[in-house]
């Protein structure tokens, strides 16, 4: 028995919307970037692939925006993102975005990935090449940054809600 049109297209409605649903619930990422950033465009289809959601803009003083936000200089990438009340500098794995969402360290001001690591998402590096080893930083006010992540925890694909994730 074949089903009905207007039992099909009440179907593909109703997933178009559960879809809208599910977007408007992701977190938001703001990203600020040099317009002529290609690998910032790369991390940002990272962060949305992972299930957030994120919008992009230009920015021609991000150094000013990081003293603003509270990014230490020697933390310093080539972008700067907000979510929720966290700063996220760099090319930081979305798996540890998505981990201090579900954390939400006390006093925390953000994550960062200094400079730009090969092999980082958004630098990665040709098939079967072996990026640099990396470490994601947890910074907060009056406090020294402290290791959050590592490298292993780059490319895991994050689930849109919190999991455990090792450290």
């Amino acid at each position: 028995m074949r089903p009905s049109r207007r039992i099909f297209l009440a179907t593909i409605g109703a997933g178009i919307l559960s879809g809208r649903r599910a977007a408007a619930t992701a977190p938001l990422v703001m990203v600020y970037k040099a317009e002529s950033c290609d690998c910032c465009d790369v991390w940002v289809e990272h962060l949305r692939n992972s299930g957030l959601h994120v919008i992009s803009h230009h920015s021609d003083d991000l150094p000013a925006m990081r003293r603003r936000a509270g990014v230490p200089r020697e933390l310093a990438s080539c972008h700067t993102a907000f979510v929720d009340s966290y700063v996220i500098e760099g090319h930081v794995p979305p798996a540890s975005v998505w981990r201090l969402l579900g954390e939400r360290p006390a006093g925390v001001l953000g994550l960062a990935v200094p400079g730009m690591p090969v092999g980082s998402p958004g630098m990665e590096t040709p098939l079967g090449s072996v990026g640099e080893p990396y470490t994601v930083w947890l910074f907060s006010v009056g406090n020294p940054p402290r290791p959050y992540g590592t490298t292993e925890e780059a490319y895991l694909l994050p689930p849109r809600k919190w999991v455990t994730l090792r450290s």
